[in-house]
């Protein structure tokens, strides 16, 4: 292949902030695609959360809360979070496509609309998954749909190539522009290609279909391993096929912060929207029913829905302080990795089934003697979208100078509260699961208490960190002493004998 023999400018995949009219060529009938891409993340946030309302609302009996449909439900849990990490894969490859396409004309802003059209129909096909899981049509579907994305987003590939002007400087002035497109080519439709052996194999055997579509989720990663051993094996490639996927955008590069941060954003305000939503369906009261029961009296027929009100505002409350320490944590985070994108990817699949702990708490009232399960559930949702934001700080410890500002390195004067808040939620929701284990007459009261403690606790976070390091100072100052009572008071300045 001839070319040059060094690798040409890599590209940056950090341009996501609006650079103001400079940018725009109106004469050309081109704009900047920040706006699209604005649009298309708040769409996708969307369509990843709403995915967990098929799930939320399940009706469950009393008498039916045996462990048949305690399977189904944690099946139909299990399906919700493959489905979400796969539109979370597709945003993913939304935004590296729209790295390389720079501007838009009509045609791309149609294309782009086809496309989200087609994601929109997803939780659908979700809902067919979970309502008929004996039926093939919904998988089948399902995985049409992501061939679908797969097709259309093909298709804006091959129109900006064709148009050089629409696609990034770099790539629009390189001399490689065709393997360029051959590449991305290849790394938009190796999903898609997945799902469609999925939808083959959902016609006669679908439980091989989520397999298959479990490795949708996976396959950077497997493809970056597999990369990985293959340059111990044989070595490395030669430069000028290396720089090819260097300088392109690639699902293995971790996101930009700024789009991380956005499109989890949208993940919570989704969640707690959906929250109000449910008070709204569910806990407004008939007026013949007020008229009748109530005596016309509406405050009277409101106190009926007391429980419920609580489960709003605890479950709100936790949505918002989850947001919070999501906020702080990439506060102090000067750069994404990939195995921090991934953490944060799981985090959010758990934080949008919080809907499904609201249901569960707020039914406590109603259902009382299957309160102890629905305890549970709700502690585990809540721990696990906590421990995977405590993986990314854990993670993010591990490289401090490249992922994190020096304020929050070890020994930073902000390490301490950081940890603090964000080992708060997964320390209280796995001593409140743990206390249901021996008092589970108790598991309501237990699980409302940590809703009532936790956001005190945050509110008094950074005074009890102050005050815990001060206790362990003096506790260190009184240690030293003890070493040699009767020395010389500067004997510690000295240096310890070997």
């Amino acid at each position: 292949m001839s070319g040059p023999q060094t690798p040409e400018p890599a590209l940056s995949v950090q341009r996501d902030s609006p650079t103001g009219t400079r940018d725009e060529d109106t004469t050309n009938g081109t704009q900047h695609s920040h706006r699209m891409l604005n649009f298309s993340d708040a769409l996708l946030s969307i369509i990843a959360t709403v995915m967990i309302l098929p799930v939320t609302h399940t009706e469950i009996s009393p008498e039916q809360f045996d462990k048949s449909i305690q399977r189904l439900l944690a099946t139909r849990i299990a399906v919700y979070l493959m489905t979400f990490l796969i539109v979370t894969v597709a945003w993913a490859a939304h935004t590296r496509l729209f790295q390389v396409v720079g501007k838009i004309d009509d045609t791309l802003a149609l294309l782009n609309l086809a496309c989200m059209m087609t994601i929109t129909f997803l939780p659908f096909t979700f809902s067919l998954m979970v309502t008929f899981p004996e039926v093939p049509l919904g998988i089948f579907l399902f995985c049409m749909c992501v061939i679908t994305i797969g097709a259309v987003q093909a298709l804006i590939v091959v129109y900006a190539f064709h148009f050089p002007h629409l696609l990034d400087p770099q790539i629009r002035c390189s001399a490689h522009r065709g393997l360029y497109r051959q590449h991305i080519l290849h790394i938009v439709l190796r999903g898609p290609a997945l799902c469609f052996l999925a939808a083959g194999f959902s016609l006669f055997f679908y439980p091989a279909s989520y397999l298959l579509m479990a490795t949708v989720i996976f396959l950077p990663y497997v493809s970056k391993a597999a990369g990985w051993c293959r340059d111990r094996l044989v070595g490395r490639q030669a430069p000028e096929a290396h720089s090819v996927e260097f300088f392109t955008f690639d699902l293995q590069e971790p996101l930009s912060k700024e789009r991380v941060e956005a499109f989890s954003d949208g993940v919570y305000a989704i969640v707690a929207t959906l929250l109000i939503l449910d008070i709204c369906e569910d806990n407004i009261p008939d007026a013949k029913d007020v008229e009748e029961r109530f005596h016309g009296s509406l405050v009277a027929a409101l106190s009926v829905y007391g429980p419920q009100f609580l489960a709003y505002f605890g479950s709100f409350a936790t949505v918002g302080l989850l947001w919070f320490a999501h906020h702080s944590l990439f506060l102090h985070v000067r750069k994404a990795t990939q195995s921090m994108g991934l953490l944060n990817t799981l985090s959010l699949a758990f934080v949008g089934g919080l809907p499904l702990a609201y249901q569960q708490t707020s039914a406590f009232a109603r259902r009382p003697h299957d309160e102890l399960e629905r305890v549970r559930v709700s502690c585990a949702i809540i721990f696990f979208a906590s421990i995977f934001q405590f993986a990314m700080w854990t993670v993010a410890l591990l490289h401090e100078a490249e992922t994190l500002q020096p304020s929050a390195r070890f020994g930073g004067r902000e390490h301490a509260f950081m940890f603090a808040k964000l080992a708060l939620y997964p320390c209280a929701s796995l001593l409140a699961f743990t206390s249901t284990c021996f008092l589970s007459g108790f598991s309501t009261a237990i699980f409302h208490l940590m809703q009532i403690a936790v956001p005190f606790a945050f509110l008094l976070l950074r005074l009890l960190v102050r005050l815990a390091l001060a206790l362990l100072r003096a506790l260190r100052g009184l240690a030293r002493p003890t070493r040699g009572t009767g020395e010389d008071p500067q004997a510690p300045l000295l240096a310890a004998p070997c």
